[in-house]
């Protein structure tokens, strides 16, 4: 990547940066068309076998998660060319999938523009303390971010705080169009709960939409965490942080195999989405195939992922990620340094 001049590389990708009407529609079909029958069939399974039924559920998380990737391109303008119709598209997959349109726009944009920047953390991003500052942080802060980093927290109560909670309330300073349409969402949500509890029973509701809602949740934040958490990932302070560095060498072509790649919708070329938010995630993989220097990045199997789950601080001056054992080794040099420093 360093031997390529990033313009160029902007250049290469900018041909891509169109969104095709036939095929955006033809996702929508092939999307959330098997997601409603697999829910419909999940329901009817709860006669049979809630074995069958937690089956169905599975794979109607992984069509929701697909789901999300549409919602995640109309954010970025980029499934269709009218603004008008991303923002309905938008609305309607983001109340699908507990997300308000507004508000997970802007903390999303913000993600882009100061992804991996060490002095501009802390919006659409997950918690990342480097092992000074953890090192430094009071016992609290310790406390909270070893929780915070655990993965049962992480994957499991994740979805829970984010989906459920944190997403049904304004964040400060959010503007007035903005606040309507998390109003409207959650009112859209009310609606859609109540009439489903009441035609099918809340119980049965909880049945269905509760396992799909847990799985398609933890696999949407292992996606998002795996995305930019990879040991020799790319993280700068701002005087020396470049946006296409950041783009290509800190976030991850997680390969996976063709039917997850299919089901993400892609999202793991997560570098070229970076590069580049407004190529369709239809795209993604074209633009890497046809992009050499695309080709060079960090590279990461679903089995080498999982290795990932032990990466907890950045590593400032190795430049990677490192576990919390990495922290008895950064103390005593510390100490070492500070003794030296007083003789």
């Amino acid at each position: 990547m360093n031997n390529h001049n990033p313009k160029a590389l902007r250049k290469q990708v900018a041909p891509y940066e169109k969104s095709e009407l036939s095929k955006s529609i033809w996702q929508i079909i092939n999307t959330l068309g098997p997601f409603f029958l697999l829910w419909y069939l999940a329901y009817q399974s709860l006669s049979i076998s809630y074995f069958l039924t937690l089956g169905i559920a599975v794979i109607a998380a992984g069509f929701l998660v697909r789901i999300f990737i549409i919602f995640h391109d109309c954010t970025h303008h980029s499934f269709f060319k009218n603004r008008k119709a991303n923002r309905v598209l938008g609305t309607i997959t983001g109340i699908l999938t507990l997300f308000p349109y507004d508000q997970w726009g802007y903390e999303h944009s913000v993600h882009h523009a100061t992804s991996s920047n060490l002095d501009k953390r802390g919006t659409g991003d997950l918690w990342m303390l480097t092992v000074d500052e953890y090192l430094e942080a009071p016992f609290w802060t310790k406390v909270k971010y070893r929780l915070y980093r655990n993965p049962f927290v992480m994957f499991i109560l994740g979805p829970i705080y984010v989906f459920g909670i944190t997403n049904r309330f304004n964040r400060k300073g959010a503007r007035q169009k903005e606040k309507n349409n998390l109003y409207f969402t959650n009112i859209m949500l009310v609606v859609v709960i109540g009439l489903l509890s009441w035609a099918i029973g809340w119980q049965n509701f909880l049945l269905v939409q509760g396992p799909i809602f847990m799985i398609s949740g933890g696999l949407g934040i292992w996606l998002f965490y795996i995305q930019h958490t990879f040991e020799d990932s790319y993280f700068e302070e701002d005087e020396h942080w470049e946006y296409v560095k950041a783009a290509v060498e800190g976030s991850s072509f997680y390969k996976l195999p063709k039917l997850l790649q299919w089901l993400t919708g892609n999202i793991g070329y997560h570098h070229v989405h970076h590069l580049s938010p407004r190529v369709p995630n239809y795209k993604l993989e074209e633009v890497h195939e046809n992009t050499v220097p695309l080709q060079n990045v960090p590279t990461i199997t679903l089995a080498a992922s999982l290795g990932a789950i032990k990466f907890k601080l950045w590593d400032e001056e190795g430049k990677k990620f490192v576990t919390f054992a990495h922290l008895k080794k950064a103390a005593k040099k510390s100490v070492s340094s500070s003794a030296r420093t007083q003789v």
